[in-house]
This record gives structure tokens, sequence and C-alpha cells, in this order.
């Protein structure tokens, strides 16, 4: 097959004709690809799904890792050992396509690999990568680990998306009419693209749209200017001709802002997120429209359909018998991995995601009295599961982590997993009955794990935030802990009146309601995988992507 003149290898329909190239740094497109850390990569594979199952005329551009983001092991006392393992991929092909870009003032060779659409049913993706005897070792580590800990790599992997997937289209003879950067990882395309149309940048923001994650300004990524400018990032603009293209005029490189102010058109990742990233970001001049597109999840990827053939036929019994072997399926692997036998018949609570700080993994065990009491409840019993990775130096994360492997020790029904990849997630989300998630509010930009555990038949259980205020209408499709006046309260507070209310509801509404009146229970979950396949699935998303974004004028 030959890659010049590329082509999306299906046609279009006119709505989606525009050609769109889709930057991001990750994609969790199946379990055997593993370029991904977390709910980016989810959201971007789901979306490269939606985008085949449309046909929709988009490419995906990323970076091929060659050890992934790690590999989750145990140490001896079961806590986390971080792994690099070589991956190999013989579904992916060979494009042929080499060609060098300019990092550090140095020429370094690219490739690109290919996934085809038909191998997992996405869009075509182009992987690139450095990782070849014609570079030095140095530049061969730029695609050796996701989100590398060096400062100096990182930025050099940023060029790499940017830079060389811009450039890899020119390759191909793409020529996207929209280049979408899925987070700011990638805008130095837009410096890449300044130069190719003689440094205008009128013509880079008629082509370039951004989605923002990050519902903090401190949360968006910085490097030192001098740095970037060292390491060939604005492609050979003189940091004077930076400062006056992007407005910068202090030593720290924004790249969310600078995306802001190269796009012609941006968007959050949940209607809470759309209106804080608006009143977060006025401050600043040139900065482009902030629209909201939720997020959403690829149901024919990830919903069980025989829970929803169930349900449409409204027979309960076979309903609840398949609820049960899935939970049965899923603690095979509990088993497998902490030697604890969990009863399909029992309440089970997942906690499974990105482990990081605002996400508080650990809040329900704060008040060891009461949680004692849940664990030991004869009433009303439960057995809880906790998964997920923690970014391999976020030592505060791994130490939250390893605290909860050490507890679960104490307690049969409790459980932490490794391994928190496509596979294991949607197994987690099949054993679960109630998914919890208690982000700090307003942390959390959007969150999409609790949508793909409702097109599983588990209920979600949550602080109000990201995607959930748009979601849950409380004890009819899911559980939501109320506001509080967070602003006027400091961290320690918020904390303990989040872990109250989750208490409160958890008691008095949700293990009683399981328990003694499990044909409510049943609808409230069947409510929530009905409203989640038309609010939540990635077909909506993908669809509002091209009528928003990339079709506006």
């Amino acid at each position: 097959m030959s890659f010049r003149n590329y082509k999306v290898p299906y046609s279009s329909e006119d709505r989606y004709s525009r050609k769109v190239a889709y930057f991001s740094m990750e994609f969790a497109v199946h379990q055997p690809l593993k370029i991904y850390s977390g709910g980016l990569g989810f959201l971007s594979g789901s979306h490269l799904r939606s985008a085949y199952e449309l046909r929709q005329n988009l490419v995906g551009i990323g970076l091929l890792w060659k050890y992934g983001y790690y590999d989750q092991a145990r140490n001896q006392d079961q806590t986390l050992q971080v792994n690099w393992m070589e991956k190999q991929y013989s579904f992916l092909e060979d494009t042929g396509i080499k060609f060098q870009i300019s990092i550090h003032d140095h020429p370094v060779w690219v490739k690109a690999f290919y996934l085809n659409p038909e191998t997992f049913h996405s869009a075509p993706l182009f992987l690139l990568s450095t990782d070849l005897p014609e570079n030095d070792y140095v530049s061969q580590t730029i695609t050796h680990r996701l989100y590398d800990a060096n400062v100096a790599t990182k930025v050099a992997q940023f060029i790499l998306l940017g830079v060389g997937g811009a450039k890899l289209l020119d390759e191909l003879g793409f020529s996207p009419e929209v280049y979408h950067l899925n987070e700011a990882h990638g805008i130095s395309a837009g410096f890449y693209l300044y130069r190719k149309f003689g440094n205008n940048l009128a013509e880079v923001k008629k082509r370039l749209v951004f989605t923002t994650h990050t519902p903090e300004e401190a949360g968006n990524e910085k490097h030192d200017i001098y740095l970037c400018h060292k390491m060939s990032y604005f492609c050979g603009l003189t940091l004077d001709e930076v400062r006056n293209l992007t407005g910068i005029q202090d030593d720290q490189f924004n790249h969310s802002l600078v995306a802001l102010r190269f796009a012609r058109i941006a968007n959050g990742v949940s209607q809470l997120h759309g209106h804080v990233s608006r009143s977060m970001w006025e401050k600043y001049s040139g900065i482009c429209p902030i629209l909201s597109i939720t997020n959403a999840q690829n149901w024919r990827y990830w919903a069980d359909k025989q829970l929803y053939r169930y349900m449409e036929e409204g027979n309960d019994v076979m309903w609840d018998d398949r609820k049960q072997y899935l939970k049965r399926r899923a603690f095979e692997l509990v088993a497998d991995q902490t030697g604890k036998l969990y009863d399909p018949k029992v309440f089970t609570i997942v906690w499974a995601r990105r482990f990081a700080g605002y996400k508080r993994a650990d809040l329900i065990t704060r008040d060891n009295a009461r949680f004692s009491a849940l664990m030991a409840s004869k009433k009303y019993p439960v057995q809880i599961i906790w998964a997920g990775k923690p970014y391999p130096m976020d030592y505060p994360a791994i130490n939250d982590f390893n605290h909860l492997v050490h507890m679960s020790k104490g307690y049969k029904n409790m459980a932490v997993l490794i391994g928190y990849e496509l596979g294991l997630s949607k197994r987690l989300k099949q054993s679960a009955d109630l998914w919890l998630n208690n982000p700090r509010v307003p942390r959390e930009a959007s969150g999409t794990s609790g949508m793909t555990a409702a097109m599983n038949g588990a209920a979600n259980f949550s602080t109000d935030d990201g995607w959930v205020p748009e979601f849950v209408n409380h004890g009819n499709n899911g559980f939501v802990i109320e506001k509080a006046d967070y602003a006027r309260m400091n961290t320690q507070e918020q904390d303990e009146y989040d872990l109250n209310m989750l208490y409160k509801l958890l008691e008095e509404q949700v293990l009683p309601l399981y328990y003694d009146n499990h044909d409510t229970w049943r609808q409230v979950v069947k409510n929530g995988m009905r409203d989640v396949r038309y609010q939540f699935e990635s077909n909506r998303m993908a669809h509002e992507y091209y009528d928003l974004l990339y079709n506006a004028s």
C-alpha cells in the first residue's frame, strides 16, 4: 500500500467530509496497543472508534511509545512496582515514510507506522517513532516513555507530536482542512504551520481547533521559554518573534494559552468545564471562543449488549442473572491477584481510575471507625475494589496506592488490583454495583469512567463535578453528593463535608435500596444505562466536533 496522497479508505458523508487531523499524545484504541495512560487516551480512543462508525474524514496522529506508559507490577510486599517492558506490535504497518525534523538544532529521523481502520474498527491512526538506528541514543529515547519525567525529553515529545505530526501530513499529502489538538501537547504544530503558510497567523487560525482538558490554570503545561527555544520548538523563529506572535512576555511558555491564541475555536470537555475555562482564561487577551462539547465513550466497544437486551425486553430475571455472571467473571481476576474470593450477591463498590491527589482514592477510608463498621456490616455487607495507575513519579499518589494495599491486608472484602488498562477497566465496570467517583470539586474537567460503568449495569455515585451535573438525577439514575459552598471552605473542610455526605448517602439511601428494595435499585441502574447511551455516547460527541468545531466558520 502506498501512503503518498493518502485518503481515508472509506467514503464520507458530506457533513463529515472536511479533512481533519486529530493530534493526541495517547490513544486507548484497544487493549493490545499500550500507548495510553488514562482518561485522555480513553477519550481519544472512543473518538477514533466513533469517527470510524460514522465514516468521518478524520485521521489520528500520535506517538508510538516503545515502553508504553509503564507496566504496573508489585514488589514483594504487594506495593506498586514500575516496570518498563518493550512492546511489539505485529498489527502495525510500516508506511515506509521516514523524514527528519529539528530538535535541539539537531536533525532527528522520524518513522511513521499505521494502524489500519479494519484492525480495531477505528479511524486511521498514524504513529511516529524516533527509536531508529539512524538516531543517536538520546534521540531514540524521545518515543520510549509516555510523559517522560525528564523535562527536555518531554519538550522533545511535544515537538515530535506537533511539528512531526504536521510534517507527516505533508509527507502523506493529506492536507487537512482542520488540525485538532486534543490537549495542548501538540501546539508546536502551530509554529510549523505559521512557517509553512508564509508567517501568516491568520492561515494557522483558519485551520486550528483546540480541546482543553484542564480546569485549573496551574495544571496547564508550562516550560521555560529559553529551553523551548534552544530545543527548536519554534521552528526557527527568534525569541522576539515568538513573543510578538504569542503575546507571552515572561519566561514561562504556556502551551494552553498559546493554543487558545492560535486556534479559531476551542472547547472544554463538559458544560461545567466550558464555564470554568471561560472564566479562567478571560483575563488574557486574544483568546479564541471556548465552547463545551461534553466527553463521551463508545457504546459499541464498552457496553454489555446482553444487559441492554434484557433491559429492553423487560426480563429482570435474566438481567439479574447476567449482572451476577459479569461480577463472578470479574471476581476471578480479584481472586487471581489477591487471593480473595468475592461473592457476586454482595454489594460491590469500585473505585478505579488514574491515581491523582485531587481524585481522593482513599477518601472513604479516612474515617477509620465508619470504614471499619461499613466493612464489618452483616445487615448490608459490602466488598470494595480499587485499581488505577499513578504517574510513576507522582510519589504522593503512589503512597496513596500503597497505603490502600497495606490497609487491604486487614480486610477480606477489600482488594487493590494492578494493571488498570482497557481490559481490566471493562471487567471492573462489569463487576461494580456502585461506581465511586469522588474528585475534589471543581478539579475534574469531565471524567468519563462513570459513563462506561453505567453502560455495564453500575450505578454512579459521585461528587458533583465534570460530566456528572449533566447526567445524574439523584435517586433516579445514580447518586450525587450535593455541592456545598466549596469556595468558602479550605481543602480539609471540603474533604470532611464530602466524606460525611458520602457515608450519609451510602448508609441511608444506597445500601438500603440495594438490599431492601432491589427492584427499585435495578430500575435506577437501568435508567442510568438508558440515559448514558443517548447523552454520553461518543457518536454524539464525534458528530458535535464536526458540527460545532470543524465545520464552524
